[in-house]
C-alpha cells in the first residue's frame, strides 16, 4: 500500500472509532512511565542523567519493537495503520472541544467550566464565559498541533517507528516536563526532546492555520507575538491560530495556584463558543489539506 493510502486509513480509523475505550496502549505506557519515574526520581531527587536514562528505557525499546513488527511481510501495512491510529488524537480533540462549545451556547457555565477543565491544566473554577471560550480555543489550536499534525508529520517522515517515538515522547513530556521542584531536573530531557520533535511540525501548522484563515494577520501575529511566549512551539502555533481566527487569546491564567500574566496572542475580539468550533474546523481542514498534499506528492513522484 502507498504511504498516502496507509495515512488515510489511519486517519479514517481514528475518525470512525476514536480512542479505544479499553486497553489503550498509552494507558499501559503511562503506568510504565510512572514506575520508571519512581525508580529514577524518588522524592524528586533525580538528575538530568536519570531523566535521560528513564526516557531511553521508556521510548527506545518500544520504538525498536514497532520497527521490527513493521518489517514483517504481509503484516507491516497493518502495523503502520494501527500505529498511526493509536497515535492520532483528532476525534478525541473534537469529543473534548464540542461539549465545551455546546455548554457555552446553552448558557450552562458550570458545565462549560467542568468540560474545559478536562482539556487544560489551568484552574477553570472561576472562569467566566469568555475565559472558558479562550481556554477551549487555545487548547484546540495547541493540541491540534501536538496530537494531530505532529503525529502525521512523523508518520509521513519515518512511518510507524517515527510516530510511536513521537507519541511516547510527547506523553512523557506531559507527565514529566514540568518546571517544578519534582521535575525540574528529571523532566528536562523529556521537555527538550518534545520541543525538538515538535519544532518543524509546529512551523508547518503555523502555515496551515494561516492558509485556512486570515493569512496576513496570522503571519504577522506569528512574527511579532510568538517570540514573547515562553514555549518555542506553542507560541507560534497559538499566535498564528489566533490571527487566522481573528480573535485575541492569551492574558492572565491561573496554573496550579499561581497567576501567570501571559502575552496577548492574535488580534480582534475575545473568543466565543463558536470560535472553539472554528478552531476545530481549522484542524480538520488542515488534516484534509495535508492528506491532499501527500497524495499529490505521491502522484508527482510516481
Amino acid at each position: 500500500m502507498s504511504l498516502a493510502l496507509i495515512t488515510c486509513a489511519g486517519v479514517a480509523l481514528d475518525a470512525v472509532l476514536g480512542e479505544p475505550r479499553r486497553a489503550h496502549p498509552l494507558v499501559a505506557f503511562g503506568r510504565l512511565a510512572e514506575r520508571l519515574e519512581q525508580r529514577f526520581n524518588p522524592a524528586g531527587g533525580g538528575w538530568r542523567s536519570h531523566g535521560v536514562t528513564a526516557w531511553c528505557l521508556a521510548v527506545l525499546p518500544l520504538t525498536l519493537l514497532t520497527w521490527l513488527l513493521a518489517q514483517i511481510s504481509g503484516l507491516g501495512w497493518a502495523v503502520e495503520i494501527f500505529a498511526l491510529y493509536f497515535a492520532l488524537g483528532l476525534r478525541s480533540l473534537y469529543e473534548h472541544a464540542q461539549p465545551v462549545a455546546r455548554a457555552l451556547r446553552l448558557g450552562d457555565l458550570a458545565l462549560a467550566r467542568e468540560r474545559v477543565g478536562w482539556m487544560v491544566s489551568r484552574n477553570t473554577a472561576e472562569l467566566d464565559a469568555t475565559g472558558v471560550a479562550r481556554a477551549g480555543t487555545e487548547s484546540v489550536l495547541e493540541n491540534g498541533s501536538d496530537a494531530v499534525f505532529a503525529a502525521l508529520f512523523w508518520f509521513i517522515v519515518a512511518g510507524a517507528p517515527g510516530v510511536v517515538l513521537y507519541r511516547l515522547s510527547n506523553t512523557l513530556d506531559a507527565m514529566w516536563g514540568y518546571r517544578n521542584e519534582r521535575f525540574e531536573r528529571f523532566g528536562w530531557a523529556a521537555a527538550k526532546i518534545d520541543d525538538l520533535l515538535n519544532y518543524i511540525p509546529a512551523r508547518l501548522v503555523v502555515l496551515t492555520y494561516a492558509l485556512l484563515g486570515n493569512t496576513l494577520l496570522a503571519l504577522r501575529c506569528w512574527r511579532r507575538q510568538a517570540p514573547l511566549w515562553d514555549s518555542p512551539n506553542a507560541g507560534p502555533v497559538m499566535a498564528a491560530g489566533a490571527g487566522s481566527l481573528g480573535v485575541s487569546l492569551g492574558g492572565a491564567a491561573e496554573y496550579h495556584g499561581e497567576l501567570h500574566e501571559r502575552p496577548q496572542l492574535g488580534e480582534g475580539p475575545a473568543p466565543r463558543a463558536r470560535d472553539i468550533e472554528r478552531a476545530m474546523n481549522r484542524v480538520v481542514a488542515g488534516v484534509g489539506l495535508w492528506l491532499l498534499c501527500l497524495m499529490i506528492w505521491e502522484v508527482l513522484g510516481a
